[in-house]
């Protein structure tokens, strides 16, 4: 009878210690999702950020390359009779064209 008693207590504290053991797996599951969730958030919005500035990298290069283009294109359109004004409209869209190319072939290069 004491034999059935000790076996009956055993049995109870192992059903109770995996009870435990599962409380504590599906915490720690949850735990985990909750985590993978918010590095995906995260991960997210480091890929806007990128593209963000991505996008600002190709304003700022396409300033500053028609800048340079333009100096290098005024005494030839110059003398063909064609204003700085005309030289710099005709020079912005093709200099952000090629520099939006470039960044993007970067950026698929590196991915």
């Amino acid at each position: 009878a004491t034999e059935r008693q000790l076996r009956s207590m055993a049995e109870r504290g192992s059903r109770a210690a995996d009870l435990l053991r599962t409380r504590v797996d599906v915490e720690r599951s949850a735990q985990n999702q909750d985590l993978l969730a918010s590095m995906d958030r995260r991960a997210d919005l480091q890929l806007r950020l990128q593209r963000t500035v991505e996008g600002l990298s190709v304003v700022a290069i396409s300033y500053y390359a028609v800048n340079l283009a333009s100096y290098l294109a005024y005494p030839l359109t110059e003398s063909a009779g064609i204003g700085k004004g005309a030289t710099t409209a005709i020079l912005t869209p093709v200099i952000i064209l090629a520099v939006w190319l470039m960044v993007r072939r970067i950026r698929r290069a590196l991915h």
